[in-house]
């Protein structure tokens, strides 16, 4: 079959080359694409952005199966659009995608159906805001209430770095919402401690299946120092989701969730990725829902699937009461996958791009390199945006592939590459 990926990042790439090592597959069509799937002989880019146009052309060519990876063409409503017109495509709704695309709807949503999470607030008027962050003190958590790309969440150890926060999105209007239409609002949370994991599955409407646990980095710094970003590392499994952790992810938080949303009558097909809050005894709290795979937690997860991937979602896209979904068992690769990202210059606030790249490594059993920003162009690789590529390795332990993935960092160059020396350090202390 014919399948299609929508989307150009790190994320979509590791899809993609799970997809196409399907026997099932003639060809993998990536929209837009970037550098590294360009250069694959398996994978083909279209220079496709327009989501009406991407159908049409889907409709034209028999695409048989369309999976979207990032969380812009979902709020837009791009699942809505191609199932009206016949085309089998796996995600979520453009109401079932507000559970990523509001943060104040996904708040309102976890707060009636019983779904732990961090006490909050939403404003959208600056001066009340900045009441309660007085009276709330700090450290604080301020989220943009939009989709941000990652960016929108600002963890305030301070009063006035939290005030700054509400000022950017109420005041300054960051990230689109116009100051003062009501469409600009802020949650404002409290502070959780404990130790963050991605926790992602597989649902049909009805059934749930769990994916392999990771985690990933979010600060830009090694120690979780310096200022969010979109992730600069990850690995699978993630230690800290024990047996007992998964258990309880499932009864406290996903379960629930999918129930919820059927019972709102807004059923969730796709991904679902709930950010967990793990604290010191095992308890969880839901840090926030994507509507998709995580990125980079994406890439070891995919180095470490064994399951004919198209099987996979082909099941999930079936309707929920087939149980087609219900009746798989995915196998996984028992090694640990550690992706390290390389960033450009200025990243996360102002990367700069352009820059040629060079050296990166054949990709082996133990060692895959996953583009994000890049793009061929005259037979010269070149960086196109703040997250670059993630090296991605394999070993028998934590330690070893930590190792293994920073021999191929070493190998790799571009100008301004900045990346964390570090990914996996929790994992090492686990």
């Amino acid at each position: 079959m014919n399948v299609l990926v929508i989307g150009g990042g790190g994320r979509e790439h590791a899809l993609a080359w799970k997809l196409a090592q399907s026997p099932k597959v003639q060809r993998v069509y990536v929209a837009p694409g970037n550098g590294g799937t360009a250069l694959d002989a398996c994978l083909k880019n279209l220079p496709i952005t327009d989501m009406a146009a991407l159908r049409d052309w889907a409709i034209a060519h028999k695409i048989e199966l369309t999976v979207v990876g990032p969380e812009g063409p979902l709020a837009a409503g791009v699942v809505d659009d191609f199932r009206a017109h016949g085309l089998r495509i796996l995600g979520p709704t453009q109401a079932a995608a507000q559970l990523e695309s509001s943060k104040a709807f996904s708040k309102a949503f976890m707060q009636r159906h019983g779904i732990p999470t961090a006490h909050f607030e939403v404003f959208s008027e600056a001066t009340a805001a900045h009441a309660y962050l007085d009276r709330m003190g700090a450290p604080i958590v301020v989220k943009a209430d939009g989709l941000a790309a990652g960016k929108g969440v600002v963890v305030a150890m301070s009063l006035p770095e939290a005030h700054a926060a509400v000022d950017m999105v109420l005041v300054d209007g960051a990230f689109g919402a116009h100051p003062g239409s009501g469409e600009a609002r802020v949650v404002i949370e409290e502070f959780l401690t404990g130790e963050e994991a991605s926790f992602m599955v597989l649902c049909d409407g009805k059934n749930v299946l769990p994916l392999a646990t990771s985690q990933d980095h979010k600060r830009l710094q090694d120690g979780d120092a310096g200022p969010n970003t979109g992730g600069m590392g990850a690995y699978s499994p993630a230690p800290v989701v024990t047996p007992d952790v998964h258990a309880r992810a499932m009864r406290e938080v996903i379960l629930p969730t999918i129930r919820g949303m059927e019972k709102d009558g807004i059923p969730f097909t796709g991904f679902l990725y709930a950010g967990l809050m793990i604290d010191a005894q095992g308890q969880v709290k839901t840090l926030e829902f994507n509507c998709r795979m995580g990125d980079p937690e994406t890439q070891p997860i995919m180095a470490r699937l064994k399951s004919d991937w198209v099987d996979v979602l082909w099941a999930a896209t079936e309707a929920a009461g087939s149980k087609a979904l219900a009746d798989l068992e995915l196998q996984w690769d028992r090694r640990t996958a550690l992706g390290v990202v390389l960033a450009a210059p200025g990243y996360p606030l102002a990367p700069r791009v352009g820059g040629a790249i060079s050296g990166i490594p054949k990709e082996t059993d133990e060692v895959v390199v996953f583009h994000a920003g890049t793009q061929f162009h005259d037979g010269v690789l070149k960086t196109s945006g703040g997250r670059v590529l993630c090296v991605t390795a394999l070993a028998d332990t934590v330690k070893v592939a930590q190792a293994r993935a920073y021999d191929a960092v070493r190998q790799i160059q571009f100008e301004g590459m900045q990346f964390r020396s570090d990914i996996g350090f929790r994992a090492l202390k686990a």
